[in-house]
């Protein structure tokens, strides 16, 4: 099974969401979960988002079946020797992660692709599993638009703007 996550920060608790899926086609969910943590989120420290995030993230894990890549809306590094939330990730649990991000860091190493009419690239890094390849799979992800429909989900579920 494959994940994507995410979470939103709201000034009386954080929701983070997972939706498992089988297929890198998959149009619908498998699994959707959506947890929700009471009380302020910790400041936002650039360079040092996983601080903030990624103990929301494992603990909606913890609740899905085994997996066999997560993808997650940060970058893996955002340097050659500073890791970014996607390895914090993959350090934490062990499986192969893939880093999509919507907006340009400068000192990552991204693979930068498009997906439909966008003109806005979508940057993607990874750990576990060769980058090029990951960039494929999330090209090939289902939907026309620029994020792919299971980000998508994963975004509405945490913002509450889709009901799981």
């Amino acid at each position: 099974m494959l994940a994507a996550l995410d979470a939103d920060y709201q000034r009386d608790g954080t929701t983070t969401a997972c939706v498992g899926f089988d297929a890198w086609s998959d149009a619908v969910a498998r699994i959707e979960i959506v947890a929700r943590a009471p009380g302020p989120a910790a400041a936002y420290q650039a360079g040092a988002f996983y601080e903030r995030e990624l103990p929301h993230l494992l603990a909606v894990l913890q609740r899905m079946p085994p997996l066999e890549l997560i993808i997650v809306d940060a970058y893996v590094l955002l340097a050659p020797d500073h890791p970014g939330l996607g390895m914090h990730l993959h350090l934490a649990r062990g499986e192969p992660v893939i880093g999509v991000a919507k907006t340009r860091y400068a000192s990552a190493d991204a693979i930068e692709i498009v997906r439909g009419e966008s003109a806005r690239p979508l940057y993607i890094t990874a750990v576990g599993i060769d980058p090029r390849v990951a960039a494929e799979h999330v090209r090939s992800m289902h939907g026309e638009h620029r994020i792919p429909t299971m980000l998508r989900l994963a975004d509405g579920l945490a913002r509450g703007t889709v009901r799981p």
